[in-house]
């Protein structure tokens, strides 16, 4: 893919605009940042007014995808050919600048326009072993799959990602010239999300953790580790 290619946005409306420099439109940035996203948040509008819900997602291919219930009044209108906006945002900083009107954070965020289709009955299963998988690698083939009727009662939807746009931020504080000999503490506290020891259910403590929680396990006791 080209520099060309990467900074020309798909829409007028996915152009950034504010700090436009933090822009990116590749897809490889898009796809890395919504396969680090378990919640995604839905933006829609209906004769009740303007709404903004979370929601689980996951992407497959060049779609991104999230489930519920049949009686969901958000998937029934996203069934029916409206339009929205989903966005997903990873927090990796707060930046501490000397003045109190540059500071910041650090941010990867994406914003999707489009409108949702349906998922065929015979793909849903396997879409949502997609998103079992990207949550457990391994899990959809250890426990009972849905069956009909759990299947029935669910609607899967797809957006397919051709009109997104990422925004990011990276690095330190922007400080004015005029400030920089402040004495006062200037940088990044880093932030991100980090996996803790997993709470095993009662009924289950006597099967063995399969890999996948161990290796959280093995992640999170590092992650003790090198706070102590």
């Amino acid at each position: 893919m080209t520099s060309a290619e990467t900074s020309v946005p798909p829409s007028l409306r996915t152009r950034v605009r504010r700090v436009a420099q933090r822009g990116q439109y590749d897809r490889v940035t898009l796809h890395a940042l919504l396969d680090e996203a378990y919640v995604c948040h839905v933006a829609f509008a209906d004769e009740h007014g303007v709404h903004c819900i979370p929601t689980a997602c996951w992407r497959e291919g060049d779609y991104l995808y999230i489930h519920g219930s049949n009686g969901s009044r958000m998937l029934k209108l996203a069934g029916s050919g409206a339009q929205f906006c989903v966005t997903v945002t990873h927090l990796d900083g707060l930046v501490l600048a000397r003045s109190a009107f540059n500071h910041s954070m650090n941010y990867r965020s994406a914003v999707i326009y489009g409108v949702f289709e349906a998922v065929p009955d015979d793909h849903k299963s396997a879409a949502l072993d997609v998103f079992l998988e990207g949550i457990a690698p391994g899990r959809s083939k250890e426990v009972r799959p849905g069956n009909a009727k759990e299947l029935a009662a669910t609607t899967v939807l797809r957006v397919a990602l051709n009109e997104a746009a990422c925004k990011v931020r990276t690095g330190g504080p922007k400080d004015d010239e005029e400030d920089m000999g402040l004495a006062v503490w200037a940088g990044v506290l880093p932030m991100g999300l980090s996996p803790l020891a997993p709470v095993v259910d009662e009924a289950a403590a006597r099967i063995g953790a399969p890999d996948y929680v161990r290796q959280w396990q093995a992640v999170a006791a590092d992650r003790v580790g090198e706070e102590a």
